[in-house]
């Protein structure tokens, strides 16, 4: 089977929804964070050519799907934020165990759905609460598995609004990092999966949800683990050994039961967030010589900037 058109309702006219001054803490699992001067929700990818088409040259861009690896600063985003959760959302089962998937699909929900489908291969995306765009930007990983081995090939787009195909080979992966060879962002990935056993997925699943409960903050606002596992080793294991759990600034705090975490008790502003994890990285650099890489990302303007 080929892969499903993307160019099947093309129109002259935007049909996505156009926000200004949007609030992000609205769009990022921290729940902090400034405003967007642009805040785009694409209907579908034909849509998001023409919006893309219609930008100026030099327009920042900022990407987003669920916001679950992004600190937003609390002077906001002086550019134009695409929003890919709502739109670009479909999922096809193809040939051949395939499945060609959408940036904005929910990575929880590729794994039910093809759990579902007796497919097996992504399981371990249940607990990442994060989009297959952002899953494919960082090659998400977690249980040993990570979604770059399961990749065929992508679609992307560049800033002019040109689509392309592109495969693994074209890309420089590793560890919780993919390299371009130019600027474009990701929409789509077909999928290389197996034959399974639906009941034996929607159980693994059921286990790693269960486990993921019993060891990270998940009812309260983060963006999951916030820096990468330095080489044979784990962040959680140095910020702990430097007795960092439950160190706060305002209202972030290192989460005592996850010390890669850091979590909003409520009240904390992107600027507390951002402090908490300097504190992090520089006392870890001076107890334990290891130079912590950050895996979530972060953009705007400090506040009053």
């Amino acid at each position: 089977m080929s892969v499903p058109s993307m160019t099947a309702k093309q129109t002259n006219e935007l049909r996505g929804t156009l926000h200004q001054q949007e609030n992000m803490a609205r769009h990022t699992s921290w729940r902090a964070g400034g405003a967007a001067k642009v805040f785009y929700q694409p209907a579908d990818i034909d849509d998001l050519v023409m919006f893309l088409r219609s930008l100026p040259t030099e327009e920042p861009i900022y990407w987003v799907g669920l916001g679950s690896n992004l600190l937003v600063r609390d002077g906001g985003l002086n550019g134009t934020v695409i929003a890919t959760s709502s739109g670009l959302n479909r999922l096809v089962f193809m040939d051949d165990d395939q499945v060609w998937v959408e940036a904005g699909v929910a990575s929880p929900k590729l794994a039910r759905d093809t759990a579902k489908r007796g497919l097996a291969g992504m399981e371990f995306l249940c607990g990442i609460p994060g989009t297959v765009g952002g899953a494919l930007a960082l090659n998400a990983g977690a249980l040993g598995s990570e979604t770059w081995q399961r990749v065929v090939s992508v679609q992307t787009i560049d800033r002019q609004g040109r689509l392309h195909q592109r495969t693994p080979e074209d890309y420089a992966i590793s560890y919780r990092h993919v390299e371009s060879p130019a600027e474009e962002w990701f929409v789509a990935a077909t999928l290389q999966l197996e034959p399974g056993d639906s009941a034996v997925s929607l159980e693994l699943i059921k286990r790693y949800l269960a486990r993921r409960s019993a060891t990270q903050p998940t009812q309260l606002p983060n963006a999951g683990s916030v820096f990468r596992n330095p080489p044979n080793d784990y962040a959680a294991r140095l910020i702990e050994a430097c007795g960092l759990k439950n160190t706060c600034v305002g209202g972030a705090c290192v989460s005592e039961k996850h010390a890669n975490f850091i979590i909003n008790t409520g009240t904390a502003t992107a600027g507390d967030i951002e402090a908490l994890i300097e504190r992090v990285a520089e006392t870890v650099k001076r107890e334990h010589g290891v130079e912590l890489i950050r895996e979530v990302h972060i953009e705007g303007e400090a506040s009053g900037d």
